[in-house]
């Protein structure tokens, strides 16, 4: 396991930039469809999330073109001009069907830095893999075209197999540069790219992983159970796992971060965290709504829990392995 000392920071990929061992995924902010941004939550908000965590140290934040329709970039853009340090950004390109040239790649990305407010990017990352109109080859000679013009410091990818991840891989050392991530899913509820081969592969290939998702959307924040009367808002009202049935098979898990909480003094959310962080190179990127859940995830650094307690989070979700 990795030392204390190398849980704080992490390099993405070879030599790309250092980061927090805790990022901050923003989909929720902008995005009214899914998160019901302007509704409970708005810009102050969000703002307040931005603040905490940079304050907090947690200056590392990750969004995309498709995140409210950009909004989500634009609102970092602005938040950015009043911050007194200059957070990390990393962004994403969505090859969708109409996307099929390298232009594409670079229009796309030349709207996100105009959202950003950004002459560059710190990472860059392909949405999801999707080659049917434009090949991975293509793909990734346009994005390493904009490392060596420099409007990309990084390139990653996400939710790449260990298959996609490996042809990726190969196309950028072809031009010297390395594939610095892979962002995937990855919480306690979520552990199939430790069966997949992705986790394999990423440690082979030198790349972080990004885990998004790392409280597997608010069902390991401990406020929905069997007994509460909450209901998650959006499209989480149809998953089956905010059921009664999946929030009793959840029952364990739930129960096992509770009782190594309290052995620490920290909170459901931040054992949660601090089990993906302690697994090294990897980088969860939970979402913040607003001030209060920004500070509760950064309390996920500068503790390391027991070796039987990871023991006892890696038993009690074995389930979730596949």
């Amino acid at each position: 396991m990795a030392s204390q000392s190398d849980l704080q920071t992490t390099t993405l990929g070879p030599k790309g930039p250092k980061v927090p061992a805790l990022g901050v995924g923003t989909w929720s902010w902008g995005d009214s469809l899914f998160w019901q941004y302007g509704g409970g939550y708005g810009v102050d908000e969000v703002r307040a999330a931005f603040n905490t965590s940079i304050a907090a140290g947690v200056n590392f934040f990750d969004t995309a073109e498709v995140y409210g329709l950009g909004e989500s970039e634009k609102l970092i853009g602005q938040f950015m001009k009043g911050s007194a340090s200059l957070p990390i950004v990393a962004t994403k390109y969505m090859p969708l069907p109409w996307r099929f040239s390298a232009k594409a790649v670079a229009d796309a990305l030349t709207d996100s830095l105009q959202r950003l407010k950004l002459p560059s990017v710190d990472l860059y990352q392909v949405h999801w893999p999707f080659d049917f109109f434009m090949s991975q080859k293509t793909l990734m000679n346009a994005l390493a075209d904009e490392v060596d013009q420099g409007r990309i410091k990084t390139i990653g990818v996400s939710n790449y197999s260990a298959k996609q991840m490996r042809e990726a891989h190969t196309y950028l050392s072809a031009r010297g540069i390395p594939l610095a991530v892979n962002q995937v899913q990855y919480s306690l509820l979520h552990r199939n790219i430790e069966t997949n081969g992705v986790l394999e592969a990423a440690r082979n290939l030198e790349v972080t992983i990004l885990a998004y998702s790392p409280l597997a959307q608010g069902l390991l924040t401990g406020k929905y159970t069997v007994g509460s009367d909450l209901q998650p808002t959006g499209a989480r009202r149809l998953d089956p796992k905010f059921s009664k049935k999946g929030l009793q098979k959840i029952e364990p898990v739930l129960a096992a971060l509770q009782s190594i909480g309290e052995a620490h003094d920290k909170t459901t959310v931040q054992v949660a965290l601090n089990w993906l962080i302690g697994k090294g190179n990897i980088v969860p990127i939970p979402g913040a709504k607003n001030a209060k859940q920004a500070q509760q995830n950064s309390g996920a650094l500068g503790w390391e829990m027991t070796d039987v307690e990871r023991e006892q989070l890696d038993n009690v979700s074995a389930p979730w392995l596949k």
